[in-house]
């Protein structure tokens, strides 16, 4: 059985997460989604919010499995059998930095690789930071995050 992951800390999960799992689910048996939390962020929800968040916004996919995960992404690919990443790119910046991780990746494990999937254009301006400015100052985000999810951060 194939199984890919896409990680990130979806803090929060917007529509361009969204498309890029939908489009993913097809071309895997199960695909993870991986919340892990950066350590580099103080986060917006903390990771039991974002894993609710994922799983009511995922629901309607039936081969996604919302997971969190501590330590090294190819320890848990590894542990859970599975083979490929799947990221999600908005632009030629976002491909620069995601070609870095997966090579240093690809050199150190092998038989783990990345596949890139380019977000659609009406979702290209859309980031998690967006998102969280914009909910910072009380601002309409009924358009960058499903309905849950709005409901989930207006209710903060």
């Amino acid at each position: 059985m194939k199984r890919g992951i896409c990680p990130g800390s979806f803090d929060p999960v917007t529509w361009g997460h969204i498309d890029i799992f939908e489009r993913a689910s097809a071309m895997f048996a199960e695909l993870y989604v991986g919340v892990f939390s950066n350590v580099r962020k103080k986060p917006f929800l903390n990771v039991e919010k974002r894993i609710e968040a994922l799983e009511k916004a995922t629901e309607h996919i039936e081969n996604i499995k919302v997971v969190s995960f501590d330590g090294l992404l190819a320890d848990y690919m590894r542990a859970n059998d599975i083979s490929m990443i799947v990221r999600g790119l908005r632009s030629v910046t976002d491909f620069e930095y995601e070609q870095s991780n997966a090579n240093a990746i690809r050199s150190v494990h092998s038989d783990l690789d990345t596949v890139f999937l380019l977000c659609r254009p009406e979702y290209s301006y859309i980031s998690s930071s967006v998102v969280r400015e914009i909910a910072s100052f009380n601002g309409d985000i009924s358009k960058l995050v499903p309905p849950c999810v709005a409901e989930m951060i207006n209710g903060r």
